[in-house]
């Protein structure tokens, strides 16, 4: 089984995959707020094109697959399709990112479907705040979703938080304990600057200075070997030991150790989150030219950058890659 090794020697193991680019929120750190124009369903790849993909990837030894949008949950069939894909597939680990409004009506379903894991968004628990931050979602809904989530006895279950200044950085205790009151991880994710016009230094504040201004700052100690599969770095508090993630994307890139690829609801694939370069597979994938899109994929990987800071262009935005 051949690898897919990069020009740097890293080894990729992981893909995310985007399954649409619609999304029910227009979150601000997402979407500039004219919003953005929507893929026609002929060119969002089929629930067969991505089976296939993944069966591809595999033979290069992939063995995560992250699912997201957009929304992944607001594509009918997803949770049939995990359920089928994870039967298939079994050796993977099939995880799905989402933002939580749509989990209480899918949360048997994705049970059954047997996902290893499961990341939720939730930026803050005040109800004002979440309604500006997403443009009109619903607060509530999503708490209701992660409470049938946890009752459906999924494990593995991460809240993601995506740190903003002003916003929402003195309120991280709240939602640790409402994270630590359901027996979930809370990651803080430092709000990245792929569009200059969502993104600036007034917004942006680091993970590690939330953690030591948090009450009991002190006692959060860095977790000893390797804990989670991303590219979070955990802390556990010694006093009530709980555990949080940080993602430093941004204070202390961990680009050196990036093991990635995305691929975009339409067949694109990026070897850089921050990168405008892609390359499209659609038509390989489509034909079911397996050697062809596997010399596709490696020419590739040759390109992928040391680091976001060499192809950084200002002018990307979350919604269009797919997280």
């Amino acid at each position: 089984m051949a690898e897919l090794i990069d020009s740097y020697g890293r080894k990729l193991d992981y893909a995310r995959i985007s399954v649409t680019d619609r999304c029910n929120f227009r979150c601000t750190y997402c979407m500039p707020p004219e919003g953005v124009k929507c893929m026609t369903h002929s060119e969002i790849l089929r629930y067969e094109d991505i089976n296939f993909l993944c069966g591809v990837l595999a033979d290069f030894g992939i063995n995560k697959v992250r699912f997201t949008g957009g929304e992944p949950l607001v594509r009918l069939g997803m949770t049939s399709f995990l359920k089928e894909l994870k039967q298939t597939m079994p050796a993977i680990k099939i995880a799905l990112t989402t933002n939580g409004s749509l989990l209480a009506e899918n949360a048997v379903s994705l049970y059954e479907s047997g996902i290893d894991s499961l990341n939720i968004s939730l930026d803050t628990l005040d109800p004002e705040k979440f309604s500006h931050i997403t443009r009109g979602g619903n607060l509530q809904s999503v708490i209701n979703g992660i409470d049938s989530i946890i009752n459906s006895d999924i494990k593995n279950i991460k809240l993601n938080t995506v740190l903003i200044k002003g916003f929402n950085d003195g309120d991280i205790d709240k939602i640790l304990n409402f994270a630590e009151s359901r027996k979930i991880v809370l990651r803080l994710i430092e709000f990245m600057p792929l569009e200059d016009r969502l993104w600036s230094d007034n917004s942006f504040v680091s993970g590690m200075d939330v953690l030591k201004h948090m009450p009991d700052g002190e006692a959060w100690h860095l977790c000893e070997g390797k804990y989670g599969y991303g590219p979070a770095d955990y802390y556990k508090n010694d006093k009530s030991g709980h555990i949080i993630g940080i993602i430093t994307a941004v204070s202390r890139h961990f680009c050196q150790n990036c093991s990635r690829i995305r691929i975009s609801s339409s067949g694109a694939m990026r070897t850089c989150l921050f990168s405008p370069v892609e390359t499209q597979l659609r038509e390989m994938i489509r034909s079911r030219n397996a050697e062809k899109l596997k010399e596709m994929v490696l020419e590739c990987v040759k390109d992928k950058p040391l680091s976001w800071n060499d192809v950084r262009n200002g002018h990307n935005h979350m919604s269009s890659i797919g997280g």
